[in-house]
């Protein structure tokens, strides 16, 4: 299968953050979206059902994007906020901070 650059995993937030990590990504930080766009990440969804999240995003180089935002200072900041209502971590100076799901259909 010819792979598409799409990246994607999917994590619970803790039910008493739900408020507040819904609130966060409805209004982000400039300086996050400004970060994520100079790693090279595109068309970044984040689906919700629930407390169960869906985020998916394209970006030809994720180790080199991650690897990025594991540097900037904004990401640290907002992940160390994060990181505490989710069931998981977004610290991206983790070894695998993120589990990737496995792409196994792909319509070009």
């Amino acid at each position: 299968m010819e792979n598409s650059r799409k990246f994607a995993w999917t994590w619970k937030v803790k039910s008493e953050c739900l408020e507040e990590y819904v609130e966060m990504h409805l209004n982000p930080w400039p300086e996050i979206m400004q970060a994520h766009t100079e790693a090279g990440i595109r068309n970044y969804s984040i689906f919700q059902q629930g407390n169960r999240f869906f985020y998916c995003f394209e970006c030809d180089d994720v180790q080199a994007a991650f690897d990025y935002i594991a540097k900037n200072e904004a990401c640290n900041r907002w992940n160390a906020i994060t990181s505490k209502m989710v069931e998981g971590s977004f610290d991206f100076n983790e070894a695998e901070p993120i589990k990737p799901m496995r792409e196994v259909f792909y319509l070009k």
